[in-house]
């Protein structure tokens, strides 16, 4: 059996699945009626999901653009990749800086099945692609070692993945020990959502809890406090944890969205 046919075989179209309908949330193609069904009802119960979708993924783009023009980063570990869009990180990193190496993680069957087709890179640099579990960071460093040069910085990317680690003690040991892996001078790139009422969050509760009556992976918000301590033993870069759509925003009064937003150094 062939590669793509086993991952073929883990497809599951009757659940809807996080990948897929965040996919649906950003206006793109790959999902299915059931994540098209539950996405809506989600969006019905708290419609700002649709500007955390899209803030979250602009976000993305400021981030790698700004590692790699201002701070020279030429490798990225994106950890939770979701399904390929536009400007994807190896896009945004290989247009500045051809030369980039750039790893994404998934486990979702659907995800990688597009990854191996659409996400091509440059041949001065190099893209790859890992079929793996944050909750086995072990394993996914090792397979990064293979791509990557763990003796130079790195950007690890964890945008919105961590809310699928439901205990915030084993998130912070994923985060630790992935982050102690990384040498001086690598970087942590993280979005989380948050149900604290100064972003707006409240809205977020009822919308996870039928989410994960209805969908996988379950989800969970956590506050601001929760989020801060995933940085602890790094330094936080201007403007600190904020809404990622205020994250070093290109337009002067952004939507604010119940996603946090950071960057941090690792000294």
């Amino acid at each position: 059996m062939s590669g793509e046919q086993r991952l073929t075989g883990r497809l599951d179209t009757s659940v809807a699945h996080n990948a897929r309908v965040w996919n649906y949330w950003i206006g793109g193609r790959d999902n299915y009626e059931i994540d098209q069904r539950v996405g809506e009802h989600v969006a019905s119960m708290f419609p700002v999901i649709r500007d955390i979708a899209r803030a979250d993924r602009e976000f993305l783009g400021r981030a790698v653009r700004f590692l790699a023009e201002e701070r020279g980063v030429r490798q990225f570990l994106d950890i939770g990749t979701g399904m390929p869009t536009a400007d994807n990180t190896h896009e945004i990193a290989q247009r500045i800086a051809p030369e980039s190496r750039i790893v994404y993680v998934d486990n979702d069957p659907v995800v990688l099945l597009h990854a191996r087709t659409l996400l091509t890179g440059t041949h001065e640099g190099v893209t790859d692609y890992i079929d793996a579990d944050l909750h086995d960071p072990d394993t996914l460093l090792e397979r990064a070692t293979r791509t990557l040069d763990f003796t130079r910085p790195i950007a690890v990317m964890m945008l919105g993945v961590l809310n699928f680690v439901l205990d915030t003690g084993t998130a912070r040991d994923i985060v630790r020990r992935i982050m102690a892996a990384a040498p001086s001078g690598s970087f942590l790139v993280l979005t989380h959502p948050t149900a604290d009422a100064d972003l707006g969050g409240e809205g977020q509760v009822p919308a996870m809890e039928f989410w994960n009556e209805n969908a996988t992976p379950p989800i969970t918000a956590r506050n601001r406090a929760d989020v801060t301590a995933f940085f602890n033993g790094l330094e936080l870069l201007d403007p600190g944890l904020v809404a990622c759509s205020h994250w070093r925003a290109d337009s002067d009064s952004p939507v604010v969205v119940p996603q946090f937003g950071a960057v941090a150094v690792k000294p």
